[in-house]
């Protein structure tokens, strides 16, 4: 029998040991979380022996240099010895420990925990397998499109969004616009494109926003692109999966009445995790998803429907969000942009690398192009001399007006020197 998500979720905060859960539901962590030093952000960035101690919490491999961090977001020691105790628990007791000591004190604690962290109410939010899930039922269970409307995404948006988008419009008999990202990019140059975008676009009912693009690392105006879309009678759902965990922001700061995103890319918990966040207001502009009956059709829940879920990976949510806090939203993000502006600065003088964040407009992700190298092609045979030549892994990506590109996303435990080793590999490649 395969045991519901509902079951599964109504009591993974108890498994976790954070709610009315006894010694014996969940070991303590042995592992002890990384706690940032006192002090200003500007000097906690540049604390290199605290960012040393960092490194040694997470079991990085030694047989390449990781460049490529905006994928997954790996787990410290103490997050991973809490997901193998988790794992362990699971597999030893199975269906008597879900069924008889799972119930829904214990989910509704998670989902509180983690709409604290998001700033919004607990039933605006449901866990997902990660923002791909959550984008996709947002916008596949939009209700208020109809035939001659149009819908509209920007060219650097997530490909199987994109194709969620258009695959809404040719159900309802809709019509589809892009939004072309110029390059360079600038703060006006985005607002100016998106408010073209629309005004050509009079009919347009539903609007998908990137804050931060996989493609290029672009931090999109989010809060100034909803207040416009919305002043036109323009519904928007937003993708957080890049943003969440990595910029210091709660939800509200964003404005959007939809939004979606990850747990395992910056907040740092096992693979497979998510949110979704509908405001309460506005439940009913999104349809229960596939006849959920679990739910009332009031209920966020009843957007989600994902049958048999990683039940060991939702216990470890608890603490992988205290991880998170030990350390710091605003602490991490800064550190992850000092470590992008190091090598984007070597980088910023050769002729020959075009750098695709601007500064006012990144985070830790942002990718570059080689001059006349714009095919996804040449930027696949760049990764394989970085990889093959240099032990330097990185990702193509392809997409942007410009042509494709090399993402490069550093993470906690990347050094510095592993930067100049990069740039230093850039630089013999442009020679």
């Amino acid at each position: 029998m395969t045991i519901s998500r509902r079951t599964f979720l109504q009591g993974s905060m108890i498994a976790a040991g954070t709610v009315g859960a006894t010694p014996a539901l969940h070991a303590q962590a042995q592992t002890p979380f990384i706690k940032a030093p006192a002090g200003p952000v500007a000097q906690v960035v540049r604390d290199e022996a605290y960012w040393r101690e960092i490194r040694s919490h997470y079991d990085v491999s030694g047989d390449f240099i990781n460049l490529e961090n905006a994928y997954y977001g790996i787990m410290t020691r103490a997050v991973a010895d809490d997901f193998k105790r988790n794992i362990d628990r699971l597999n030893r007791d199975n269906s008597y420990f879900l069924r008889r000591e799972f119930d829904r004190q214990g989910i509704e604690a998670i989902r509180a925990t983690l709409a604290q962290h998001l700033g919004v109410p607990t039933d605006e939010v449901a866990l997902t397998r990660g923002a791909t899930e959550s984008l996709q039922n947002l916008i596949s269970n939009y209700q208020l499109l109809k035939a001659g409307d149009t819908i509209m995404y920007g060219d650097l948006d997530y490909d199987s969004m994109q194709y969620a988008m258009n695959d809404l419009a040719a159900r309802r008999g809709a019509t589809v616009a892009m939004v072309t990202t110029p390059e360079p990019a600038t703060r006006q140059g985005v607002l100016d494109a998106y408010e073209q975008a629309l005004k050509a676009h009079p009919r347009t009912r539903l609007l998908l926003l990137t804050h931060i693009s996989h493609r290029t690392g672009l931090v999109y105006p989010i809060a100034e692109l909803v207040k416009m879309a919305k002043a036109r009678g323009v519904d928007v759902i937003v993708d957080v999966a890049q943003s969440w965990g990595q910029l210091d922001y709660q939800l509200p700061d964003l404005q959007a009445d939809f939004v979606g995103g990850n747990l395992h890319k910056w907040i740092g918990a096992p693979l497979g995790l998510g949110f979704i966040y509908i405001r309460k207001e506005r439940m009913s502009a999104i349809g229960v998803h596939l006849g959920n009956a679990d739910y009332a059709p009031t209920d966020i829940r009843a957007r989600v429907l994902a049958g048999t879920v990683n039940a060991a990976a939702l216990m470890t949510i608890p603490d992988a969000l205290r991880q998170h806090d030990a350390m710091g939203t605003r602490n991490k993000g800064a550190r992850l942009r000092h470590l992008r502006d190091h090598w984007v600065a070597q980088l910023r003088g050769n002729s020959k690398v075009q750098i695709l964040a601007p500064d006012d407009m990144s985070g830790a992700v942002t990718s570059l192009r080689l001059a006349g190298k714009t095919s996804f092609t040449d930027n696949v045979a760049l990764q394989k001399i970085l990889i093959d030549q240099y032990g330097i892994f990185t990702v193509p990506r392809k997409g942007p007006a410009g042509g494709a590109c090399l993402r490069v996303t550093p993470a906690l435990f990347t050094t510095t020197a592993e930067l100049d080793k990069f740039t230093t590999a850039i630089g013999k490649i442009t020679t």
